[in-house]
């Protein structure tokens, strides 16, 4: 964000002739991505030397004359200057300084550079996120196909045990860490306030700091492999990580940023979805995709805060000498376990929940019905989320916990399958009878659905103990896990992009090119993960580059197929870059003739959303029923907005959400 101070002369009374505007700054000087890099720079430099002063001759680490400390500051400092350098604390040490402070607008749609500075608008932030996320996901993929490449052969090794260590972990951190954000990122932040009828979000601030973590995280994480990587895989168990070399540093650092981003999009998405709705926008009218950020939001304000004290806890035993998880001490390395899953679990359904509130948008639009049970559906959501902070220990059956203790966890976990189960069959509800649009979003939402009931399916094998203990460890419960999160998390994901990117960039998808990325996706995924079903069977276990070689043809079949998965996500790329640099096939209107108040607005949206705070007189689902009243009224009659103002019992927010 640029910041620029207001002329002595514009402050002055009436009368007084302003003078001429301060020259802009060069843009060599603005806060924005280059200063943000010089700023990381120096600051791990500084961080580097104080770590290196502090603890000067005091040896630490897995190996001689390595100093953690000095790289965990490096870390810290770095994300410091890499705020700096964008811009984050200059109205906070000009407002210390007593100086007023000009926004320049950045809501201006020709201004492709809005995009790498530090900006408040929300729809800014949610590109920032789209392009970024985007990226995570791919980078995590190319680790994943580094990781077929290696299992074509069970002796032949293009990677050393080591290096393939590496690459799992990477490749999963990267998944778990930075896919967090997926779904609550990019289309949590751009389209919750179009969705309640708000100019804004409660905190800009903490929006755009949320995504400016993000590459911070990213970068870390990756420079980890530099230091020779971590061979914890994503889960970071004591008392390895702890033994381990200073690659570790990076994956504690990166989750922890990672932890603290996440953290402040979920506060800031309560606080807009309770404060700031539009007059008539009871919580009975509320879209499904805000219930879905609403639930996933307090899963993220609970959980990762656990997981942040985890980690630190393990940052100290590594730097300091602590003994929170070394036994022979009196620390217990059960303890990481306990507070890694306890976040880890609520992780999963952080993941799941958007991608059901996502499908829940789109079938309706497509079938042209009314959402089947819309108060069973949000009801089912709240039900997930709390069961699933009591499930956590199913992930150690086989680690040698209390065996009095299996019984409740096993209890736990099936029964968080009802209210899953409630919110899959509201989809199957508006399924019935219905006159489908088989249009690109349309396949992947129903694609959703196929992929999360196999991985269901083989979750209750996994809730069982017997069952548990036989299949722990193995690719089965690898198959499992990738069909609940990327058959169904990136399933929606890409769904919400093809139904969402018209409102977003004006721009839409080729639907021919959308069409075939999507079956090719769909079938490649399918051939890739339900093998590893057999082959976590037949008892190949994960993390671990030689198996029996009478597994050798399943595991071919899995990698060619996983080399057309990731040839169909080309496929995605290039209709994306076609579609918005060359064809730019423009759509300002409503494509999908959508109830929802986001389609409402001209697309993309004018900088403040709205002229004026719409009243909501109707709810967005009401389709096939020609009595229905509006969506929403963009010009109510003063009469309209008291009305619907002690309805909905929304004065507050009303004012809150004028506010620019």
């Amino acid at each position: 964000m640029a910041i620029e101070t207001q002329p002595e002369s514009a402050q002055t009374p009436g009368g007084r002739e302003p003078g001429p505007m301060p020259r802009q700054r060069p843009w060599w000087l603005r806060p924005a991505f280059h200063t943000a890099i010089i700023g990381a720079v120096i600051g791990y430099v500084f961080g580097h030397w104080l770590g290196n002063f502090i603890a000067s001759g005091y040896q630490q680490g897995a190996k001689a004359g390595t100093n953690d400390f000095a790289i965990i500051l490096g870390y810290v400092f770095g994300v410091i200057g890499w705020l700096a350098g964008l811009g984050v604390f200059n109205e906070l040490f000009m407002q210390m300084t007593g100086r007023r402070v000009a926004r320049s607008d950045e809501g201006l749609v020709g201004d492709l550079a809005r995009y790498f500075r530090y900006s408040l608008d929300h729809k800014v932030v949610g590109i920032q996120y789209l392009v970024g996320m985007l990226v995570y996901f791919f980078t995590g993929g190319l680790f994943a196909m580094a990781i077929r490449t290696e299992l074509l052969s069970p002796t032949y090794h293009v990677l050393s045990a080591n290096a393939y260590l590496m690459v799992v972990g990477e490749h999963g951190t990267m998944m778990m860490m930075m896919m967090t954000s997926v779904i609550v990122g990019p289309l949590g932040n751009y389209l919750v306030p179009l969705m309640i009828g708000a100019k804004r979000v409660a905190f800009p601030r903490l929006e755009a700091l949320s995504f400016w973590l993000t590459p911070c995280a990213y970068i870390i994480l990756l420079s980890s492999v530099l230091f020779g990587g971590f061979p914890t895989g994503w889960t970071g168990y004591a008392p390895l990580s702890i033994q381990a070399g200073e690659g570790m540093d990076g994956y504690a650092v990166a989750f922890a940023i990672m932890g603290f981003s996440v953290i402040l999009a979920g506060f800031n998405l309560i606080c807009t979805i309770i404060c700031y709705r539009a007059p008539g926008m009871r919580w009975s009218r509320l879209p499904m995709f805000v219930w879905a950020m609403l639930t996933t939001s307090f899963l993220f304000v609970l959980a990762v805060p656990v997981l942040i004290g985890g980690l630190y806890m393990l940052i100290t035993d590594r730097t300091a000498q602590t003994a929170f998880y070394v036994n022979q001490l009196g620390g217990s390395n059960y303890l990481y376990e306990d507070l890694f899953w306890f976040f880890g679990h609520p992780e999963v359904y952080i993941l799941a929940l958007p991608g059901f509130g996502i499908v829940s948008e789109i079938i309706p639009v497509f079938t042209r019905k009314p959402l089947f049970g819309y108060k069973v559906a949000a009801a089912g959501m709240f039900g997930v989320a709390i069961l699933s902070f009591f499930v956590w220990q199913h992930h150690l059956f086989d680690s040698g916990i209390n065996p009095d203790m299996r019984p409740l966890f096993m209890l736990t976990t099936e029964l968080i399958s009802i209210p899953t189960g409630f919110i899959y069959l509201v989809a199957m509800g508006t399924f019935w009878k219905a006159k489908l649009r088989l249009t690109t979003p349309m396949l992947f939402a129903m694609g959703m659905y196929v992929n999360f009931l196999f991985g269901g399916i083989s979750g209750v094998f996994l809730s069982d103990v017997p069952a548990d203990v036989t299949a722990h460890g193995s690719f089965f419960v690898m198959a499992h896990f990738h069909y609940t999160i990327m058959g169904g998390l990136i399933f929606a994901f890409f769904g919400a992009v093809y139904y969402w990117l018209p409102k977003m960039m004006g721009i839409r998808l080729n639907q021919t090119l959308g069409k075939i990325h999507f079956w090719t996706m769909f079938i490649a995924f399918n051939s890739t993960f339900m093998p590893l079903f057999a082959v976590g069977e037949l008892g190949q276990p994960r993390r671990v580059f030689e198996y029996a070689r009478s597994l050798q043809t399943l595991n071919d079949w899995v990698s060619i197929s996983a080399f057309c998965l990731g040839g169909s996500l080309l496929i995605f790329v290039f209709n994306f870059v076609m579609s918005t640099v060359v064809w730019r096939e423009r759509e300002t209107g409503n494509p999908w003739q959508a109830r929802g108040l986001e389609w409402q607005v001209p697309s993309p949206p004018p900088p403040h959303n709205f002229e004026r705070i719409p009243v909501v007189l109707a709810g967005p689902y009401e389709y096939g029923d020609p009595s229905a009243l509006p969506v929403a009224d963009l010009n109510p009659p003063a009469g309209v907005i008291a009305g619907a103002l002690v309805g909905a019992g929304t004065e507050s927010r009303s004012s809150a959400g004028t506010e620019a």
